[in-house]
């Protein structure tokens, strides 16, 4: 990649990055009141999402084995764990570590 190209790959980004973070200050200012539909996609898309990415992780889980036990420890720690504390960079972090630790100690 040449330097210009570089410069160019970087300004796409930040305009990306602006547009998306700006436009629904713009389209939608103070004391406007969203429609329904923004209000209601607010309030499912988080979990759609959170959703989505569990599958995303999940679907090149080991068939074999030890038939993703690790994975399904992790998740029920997770999900204990946000119960509990509902923090979720905590259970984000700590259901990290401990799926690394299960999978380079004890399921090789």
């Amino acid at each position: 990649m040449t330097t210009a190209q570089s410069i160019l790959t970087i300004a796409a980004v930040v305009l990306g990055t602006m547009v998306t973070r700006f436009l629904p200050f713009i389209i939608f200012p103070e004391g406007r009141t969203p429609p329904s539909y923004i209000t209601y996609l607010g309030t499912v898309l988080p979990y759609a999402v959170i959703g989505l990415l569990v599958v995303y992780c999940l679907k090149d889980a080991p068939t074999g084995g030890h038939f993703a036990i690790p994975e399904l420890i992790a998740i029920v720690f997770i999900a204990v764990l946000h119960k509990w504390k509902k923090n979720t960079l905590l259970s984000i972090g700590a259901g990290t570590v401990l799926y690394m630790f299960l999978v380079q100690t004890c399921f090789r």
